[in-house]
């Protein structure tokens, strides 16, 4: 996990001069609303991600909105702690650890981390799969919205 204005911040330079880029603009804007104040979430609730340094899950109420999970303290927080944006990324159960059934967030490539999620129960795991699942499909894959973006004005790119 990361913060989310680090991480946005990063991309603009990094990849596509994203400055004036809606995305970015609604990113920053939901990171700085309290979890139940986004419009529309994909999914959120409960779940669990490991730290792998100290190989322990940690807690977070999670929102999902636009391929971006939003990290939480709790349901009262004011601001998201921070994210994870998913475009491009596939998702799949998979077994680790002590935890049975885990969910897996795979990179479209190896630059970028694989994150790994849980929640408290199979059928929590499944919703938030499918959930994840659709909210990335709805983007663009990441060589296809930087070829865009290459090949025509800023208006009209779709991500």
């Amino acid at each position: 996990m990361f913060n989310i204005s680090t991480y946005t911040n990063v991309l603009t330079r990094r990849f596509f001069h994203l400055q004036n880029h809606v995305w970015v603009d609604v990113t920053h804007h939901n990171a700085n609303l309290p979890p139940l104040a986004i419009k529309s979430p994909d999914c959120l609730g409960l779940l669990y991600q490991i730290n792998r340094n100290k190989d322990v899950w940690t807690q977070h109420y999670c929102v999902l909105k636009d391929a971006c999970i939003y990290f939480y303290a709790g349901i009262r927080s004011t601001h998201a702690q921070g994210g994870i944006y998913l475009q491009g990324y596939t998702v799949s159960e998979q077994s680790f650890g002590s935890k049975r059934i885990v969910i897996e967030a795979k990179p479209p490539t190896e630059e970028f981390k694989t994150f790994y999620l849980c929640a408290d129960d199979a059928a929590d795991n499944k919703r938030w799969i499918v959930a994840l699942k659709a909210s990335i499909s709805k983007w663009l894959p990441l060589h296809q919205a930087i070829h865009d973006f290459m090949t025509n004005p800023p208006e009209q790119t779709r991500m």
